[in-house]
């Protein structure tokens, strides 16, 4: 009887189970971004949107709106490309874009799958990557 050993997941390795590495993933300011359009259309079409609003829709709006740290669709946009570029993954993405890290140190703590072996994320492209959301924050 052969017996077959399931891979333990682990998001520090990236090892977050393969429909996971198939989503795609969306950064808090995103969320807030589509949540606030969907409020929007609302508005439109009742004259009391709250009423068509669950209290779930409403918590998690001002969850994401909270913890955004992009408040301009422009700069949302800007981030999700600066980070796309990097050939980060999804997941890692989305811890980045939310975090926010200000040093390379901090960014492969809170992502220790940058810290893997064979990746093309050295520190000099982390860095570049890190002082270009800057920029972004910076100026938006």
């Amino acid at each position: 009887m052969a017996s077959t050993v399931e891979e333990e997941e682990n998001a520090a390795e990236l090892k977050i189970g393969e429909e996971f590495l198939k989503a795609k993933c969306l950064m808090h300011s995103e969320v807030a971004l589509v949540l606030e359009r969907r409020l929007e259309q609302l508005s439109q079409t009742t004259d009391d949107p709250s009423s068509q609003v669950s209290q779930v829709f409403e918590k998690s709006l001002q969850y994401v709106k909270q913890f955004s740290r992009y408040k301009n669709p422009d700069a949302v946009k800007q981030v999700r490309d600066v980070l796309s570029r990097s050939g980060l993954g999804e997941f890692e993405l989305c811890v980045i874009g939310n975090l926010c890290p200000e040093t390379v140190e901090e960014a492969k703590a809170m992502v220790p799958s940058l810290k893997t072996k064979g990746r093309a994320l050295d520190d000099e492209r982390i860095e570049k990557m890190l002082n270009d959301l800057a920029m972004i924050r910076k100026f938006e």
